[in-house]
């Protein structure tokens, strides 16, 4: 029987420059990423986005922009991982290196892609472009992208519940 587990992914923007980090453990380590994690239990997704993102790198938002959803399908997985994307350049504080990411700025035109998830490289466009969108992937492993699809779309409203 199939799951979902509801994660958040939070982006901090700057003219021309994006802040991700490098997870340390657990679940993606070894990987340049967005800051976020799980929603826990009595928390919103905006909420659990903004305690992520403080968590991970010190940085307080004061607003989050919603600019996605991915389902995220591992094979031999029973749990999709249901992902709402967030950016933000309205925020309070400097990144620091925490026990789980170590945050580093990259122009937007040299993002190291070849050290990310393999599916960053085909959705950031869509939101380096402000146009919000739903994906779909489905892996083997942590590396080969199976099947995927992405769309672009007028909003979130019927699919994020903030």
């Amino acid at each position: 029987m199939t799951s979902k587990k509801i994660l958040t992914l939070v982006f901090v923007k700057e003219p021309g420059k994006i802040l991700l980090g490098m997870k340390k453990r657990g679940f993606g380590q070894g990987r340049w990423n967005g800051f976020g994690g799980k929603v826990e239990k009595g928390e919103t997704i905006l909420e659990g986005a903004k305690r992520e993102l403080l968590e991970e790198s010190g940085i307080t938002a004061n607003s989050l922009n919603r600019v996605g959803l991915i389902n995220f399908e591992f094979e031999n997985d029973p749990v999709i991982l249901e992902v709402h994307i967030f950016k933000t350049s309205d925020c309070i504080g400097s990144p620091i290196e925490t026990e789980e990411m170590r945050p580093q700025w990259y122009a937007e035109d040299s993002i190291p892609f070849n050290q990310m998830w393999p599916d960053d490289h085909l959705w950031f466009p869509y939101m380096f472009s402000n146009k919000i969108f739903e994906a779909y992937f489905l892996f083997k492993g942590m590396d080969v992208i199976v099947s995927h699809w992405i769309k672009e779309m007028k909003n979130l409203d019927n699919i994020i519940v903030s």
